[in-house]
């Protein structure tokens, strides 16, 4: 399954197993389609949910393409897509973009994550990072000025720094900034793209790159790269994995990742049966085994709910998750 992280940077993937891979395939009277996009971040749990999902169920075509959060958004408030993922709540622009269209959506929180910051191997000196030192070297201010890894912290070499992260449109972006203090703004002097695996090139490829994505893409590459742990400012630094995101310790990065589905197809029988797979704690270890971490079981339970009652909206209200509690908000 991890296999399908290379096809993140565009396009399509359109499972369609052979109607007799199962005895419960064989028993689906199932068909339709299903259409899915959105974020590279969430791609790789629905490309697994896709495979698994039509294995089961060969007469329905579910096709997961990759635009990024923000370019997901507007395919899906146009109506292009059942559903698309999002590594960020919907933001307001995007909730007047669906009113306008008269697009309504369930939110579906699915797993979560823990943005990793990363460094080549042959990096020894950055082992941990402070936020300020992260918001020092991507505000805006540090554009043209925060050049060198000696202007990050003076005991670091004076090596050229250089940086690594997702584009404008990704969900990711958004979060970082807003988590490290940079308001949702960054420097514009860095190699950005929407393809995480360009990422992880480049900074593989850089003794003195850095960059950050989602867990699951530093999970894949580890043998090519390096995290570095993260201090929020109370002098501890935590290293980035399943285990710290899940308890909590791993902060500012952590945060849920989404899926919304267009309310007017939420109960077409193809969709639906998709959407009830995708969050069905059965099925939670896939979450697990692309690098993510599974939502805990009292907050699933309140997911699966959500659905099920086909509650339309974002418990968010175009803000952010950064410090908000799941089970509080759903």
């Amino acid at each position: 399954m991890m296999a399908s992280l290379a096809a993140c940077g565009g396009g399509s993937q359109t499972a369609t197993p052979e109607a007799d891979t199962t005895e419960t395939a064989a028993g689906s009277e199932l068909s339709g389609t299903v259409l899915v996009d959105g974020s590279s971040t969430v791609f790789p749990i629905s490309e697994a949910m896709a495979e698994e999902f039509g294995t089961a169920n060969p007469g329905v075509a579910v096709t997961v393409g990759v635009s990024g959060t923000g370019g997901g958004f507007k395919k899906f408030c146009a109506g292009e897509t059942d559903i698309t993922g999002a590594s960020r709540p919907i933001s307001q622009e995007e909730i007047d973009l669906c009113a306008e269209a008269g697009i309504e959506y369930i939110e579906l929180p699915i797993a979560l994550d823990g943005l990793t910051v990363v460094v080549s191997p042959e990096n020894d000196f950055a082992e941990c990072l402070t936020v300020d030192e992260l918001l020092t070297v991507w505000e805006p201010d540090a554009q043209g000025k925060i050049t060198n890894w000696n202007q990050v912290r003076a005991d670091f070499p004076d090596a050229p720094l250089g940086l690594y992260g997702p584009g404008t449109d990704s969900g990711t972006y958004d979060f970082f900034m807003d988590a490290i203090g940079a308001d949702g703004e960054s420097r514009g002097d860095y190699t950005a793209s929407e393809d995480d695996n360009v990422i992880v090139q480049g900074v593989s490829g850089d003794a003195n790159g850095l960059g950050f994505f989602g867990l699951a893409y530093f999970t894949e590459n580890q043998d090519r790269l390096k995290a570095v742990a993260i201090d929020s400012g109370n002098g501890t630094c935590v290293e980035p994995s399943a285990e710290t995101v899940a308890d909590g310790t791993y902060v500012p990065l952590s945060r849920p990742e989404f899926i919304y589905v267009k309310q007017s197809v939420a109960e077409d029988p193809a969709i639906a049966a998709f959407v009830n797979f995708y969050i069905s704690p059965e099925n939670a270890g896939l979450v697990d085994e692309v690098g993510y971490v599974k939502l805990p079981e009292e907050i699933n339970e309140k997911v699966i709910t959500r659905f099920e009652n086909k509650t339309v909206g974002s418990v968010f209200e175009g803000g952010s998750p950064i410090g908000v509690k799941l089970e509080e908000v759903l």
